[in-house]
Parts: C-alpha cells; structure tokens; sequence
C-alpha cells in the first residue's frame, strides 16, 4: 500500500479476505473499503482491477472469479498450484480479453532496469551461466509458508524468483535435477535445484531453515555479473569485465518496490494489452513449470493433485 500511493494511475479502493479479522485490519490501517463477502467486492464497477495476494492454493479460484467478473488481475507469484491450474486462468483470460499478469517484482526495479539498459551498450557477451538462491530462516513457526494446505514450502515460496532469472537470462529450460529436504515438515524446508536450458545453465537455491540471503550471479564470454544481496530487491551491481574494467551500478528503490510491477500492470490496462510483454504467460508458464518438476523429483504433491 505504502508504493501504491506514489502511483497517481492507481487508486486503492478496498479489499476482501476469508478472515474478517484480516479485513478489519486492513481497512484500519489504510482505509478503503471493507467487502463482506468476494461477491461483493467483484461486483462493484467502482473496481477495474483486482490484486491477488492470497495463499498460491486460492490463485487459481480467485483469478478466474475476477476475470469472470470483468476485471483485470495481477494476481502474486507462484502463479498457481502447477501448470495444469494456470492454463484454466488463461484460457478464461483469453475468452474474457482481460490482462492477467504474474506479479514478479524484480525485473521492474530500477536498477535491473538500469542494469539491463547498460549492457545494451557494454555487453558481457553471450551469457551461459546463472547462479541465484535466498534461504530465509528465522520465521515463525505459524508461517504461512509452512502451510501444506495453503501450498507453501520453498519451492512454492522462494524459487520462482530464481526461475524467473534463469529463464530471463538463458531462455527455455530442457533440464532440471533437484534435490530437497522436508526437516519434518509436509513441505520442503530447502532445496537446490541444477537447471539446463537454451543459453546454458542455471544453479539456484532455497529454503527456511538456513540462513542464506544471497547476491546473484550472471556469467557471459565477456563478464560477468554480481547482483548484490538481495538480489531480488536489487540496489547494487558489479560488471566485472573480461578486458579488467569493473562498472558499479547503483539505482535505490522507494517504499516497498512493489509499485513498479503494479505500475506496470497499470501501463499495460491502458493500452489495453491482454498480456504483459515483460512477465508473459509463456513466461508464467515455464517458472511454474520449473516448480512444477522440482516438486515431482522431491516427492512433492498437494491436495488435489
């Protein structure tokens, strides 16, 4: 909320949730209105857009509501329970002609953006190696991230960040070997997942019971990359270049950085786009694809599956 208010395109004006507790809080702390029920809030033509940041377990009924609804949808990452899910959402995005968009922050940031801008003119050559990870330990033990109803653990959790570098960087995936572990839980607790695609290869991780918040690294022919930590909120750059030149890149963001994804999304209903050109559905589709098989080669399945 607090990015949204520096987007004049953008006007906030209520939420709904299965707790009306939650509602409650919400409201009081930043206004708008409360909706007693999912009905009613996609039924006001006050709304043109709805925000989707429920567990991934209801991603897939909520967008295909809203959508059904007349509305636009930016709905949170993972873009639902497994690729099976997330072609129902775009086949009712397609027979509806509303945008559905992944949210996937990263790639917005103002220094990706400048990162990306840079190397248009100083390139570090063909890139074929991208090594990324986070493991955040420390949360509470009622973390939603521990749900296994909710479909939480850290491939649901954390890797789609990992996967939506590696694909942005190397392309189609054609591989993948993973490797995870439960520490008890239903849900995996840390996994490390070794990719192959197109352009090369991919060496990502993540987890909740280690502590890793890590910086990125991007390797071409002719330099390479560190994104420091954290690399998935990124201030700070370093290109190392093969010729022994080192550029830093510096861009800090303002408020929580969740606004320039919805700024986005934002740009792309007033062209009337159906579809993002920087999170795509081809692209939705691979990152939960990549999950997807991570999940299959550690044993993991969810209610309904």
């Amino acid at each position: 909320m607090e990015g949204l208010a520096t987007l004049p395109e953008a006007k906030y004006v209520g939420a709904w949730s299965r707790r009306e507790s939650s509602v409650n809080d919400f409201t009081g702390r930043y206004g708008g209105k409360g909706y007693p029920s999912l009905e009613a809030l996609l039924g006001d033509t006050a709304i043109d857009a709805v925000y989707i940041a429920t567990l991934p377990d209801s991603h897939m009924y909520y967008s295909i509501a809203a959508l059904q609804a007349g509305k636009h949808v930016l709905c949170e990452k993972p873009a639902a329970v497994n690729v099976k899910q997330l072609d129902a959402i775009l086949n009712v995005a397609k027979q509806t002609g509303k945008l559905w968009m992944e949210g996937m922050k990263t790639p917005f940031f103002p220094l990706y953006e400048k990162l990306k801008t840079h190397l248009e003119n100083d390139p570090i050559g063909d890139v074929g190696f991208v090594r990324a990870g986070s493991s955040v330990a420390g949360l509470e033990p009622n973390h939603p991230n521990f749900s296994y109803q909710g479909v939480g653990g850290s491939i649901m959790g954390v890797l789609p960040y990992e996967a939506f570098l590696a694909f942005d960087w190397l392309g189609e995936m054609t591989q993948i070997n993973t490797m995870g572990q439960f520490s008890g839980k239903e849900i995996d607790m840390f996994a490390v997942v070794q990719s192959r695609h197109l352009d090369g290869y991919a060496q990502l991780y993540c987890g909740f019971d280690l502590h890793g918040k890590g910086d990125a690294l991007i390797s071409g022919t002719k330099g390479h990359i560190t994104i420091h930590k954290n690399w998935w909120n990124p201030v700070k750059a370093t290109i190392d270049y093969l010729d022994g030149r080192i550029v830093e890149l510096e861009e800090p963001f303002r408020s929580g950085g969740l606004q320039y994804e919805t700024g986005h999304f934002c740009k792309a209903v007033a062209d009337g786009r159906t579809e993002s050109p920087v999170i795509t559905h081809q692209l939705s589709r691979q990152m939960l694809g990549m999950l997807d098989a991570a999940r299959q080669q550690i044993g993991l399945k969810f209610e309904g599956e």
